[in-house]
């Protein structure tokens, strides 16, 4: 499950020590996977010792509790939760888990120890930002949508994936999947349908304009890492001759191909990743406020000065 650890201009508790705090992210969710998997084994076997199906209609199985908690920090504790059904198939318990990890990481982009960010809480629902969490591992450190802090003022980039090797900025385009794109070296991109084309604006412009913002950033901390541009279409097919330089196209014919390359890439977090990840972190927009409970000590301590 990659790891958010920017999203849009929120205040993130990765920003505030990117060496700290995806190894214990991946810890957490070793140790919860763990907990939850041993307490749906013990539910299943239970299950299958009740042979009286009447005693079996009175035994309430279906009611056992996950949760993702971290030991060391307690405002990181998520609320428990009770399933109302118990998960057939391994599978299954594992979407389950994945599900439950998304408040959890929503929690994380969005506040500190000490400060937070008002969500916009349509993320939860967020189809695409499920997508890039679930289905890539947590080696790959997330950034979706971030707002640069430039000296003309902020801009919204496009989505950021670190792993441990490479930067991909990626582009997303979803068009009505009988249609095909076709791209071209010039501002002008087409979508063909029945041999009939229609002209659009090329994804690139904006997925150059991030990549200019990046290597600024690395340039001035004299950071050197690969990078490449990402055109992704999981809806439609890409009709091209060649790829431009340092751009790769990925359309709905590759697409599992490129995710399976992802989740088989072993390579753990490398040092030079998580610099690079800190020095675009210092230049992401973030706007966020005191969290209420650290309003309250405050009036607390107030009072009894």
């Amino acid at each position: 499950m990659a790891q958010l650890i920017k999203l849009d201009n929120y205040i993130s508790r990765y920003e505030r020590d990117i060496f700290h705090y995806p190894s214990q992210f991946s810890r957490l969710k070793t140790e919860n996977w763990e907990r939850l998997k041993y307490l749906w084994q013990d539910q299943l076997q239970l299950k299958l010792e009740v042979e009286d199906q009447d005693e079996l209609k009175e035994t309430n199985f279906s009611k056992w509790r996950s949760f993702f908690r971290s030991r060391s920090e307690a405002e990181d504790v998520v609320e428990e939760q009770e399933l109302d059904y118990l998960p057939e198939t391994e599978e299954a318990l594992k979407q389950y888990f994945l599900d439950t990890l998304l408040p959890f990481q929503l929690k994380w982009a969005s506040t500190t120890i000490n400060e937070m960010s008002f969500i916009d809480k349509a993320y939860y629902q967020d189809y695409l930002l499920k997508y890039f969490l679930q289905r890539i591992p947590d080696t790959h450190l997330l950034m979706y949508f971030p707002v640069f802090q430039l000296k003309g003022g902020p801009l919204e980039g496009d989505i950021v994936l670190v792993s441990p090797l490479e930067i991909e900025i990626i582009t997303l385009i979803e068009k009505p999947s009988n249609q095909t794109i076709i791209p071209n070296d010039s501002r002008v991109w087409y979508l063909e349908e029945n041999n009939i084309q229609n002209k659009f604006l090329s994804p690139l412009i904006g997925t150059k304009r991030t990549e200019k913002v990046i290597q600024s950033i690395l340039s001035k901390y004299q950071l050197d890492f690969p990078m490449k541009k990402v055109i992704l279409s999981r809806t439609n097919r890409m009709n091209y001759q060649i790829e431009p330089y340092n751009t790769q196209f990925v359309d709905r014919d590759y697409h599992e191909e490129w995710l399976k390359l992802k989740q088989k890439l072993y390579t753990p977090l490398k040092h030079q990743q998580l610099k690079v990840t800190e020095a675009l972190l210092k230049h992401c927009e973030s706007i966020a406020v005191p969290r209420p409970e650290w309003k309250q000590e405050d009036t607390t301590e107030s009072f009894w000065k």
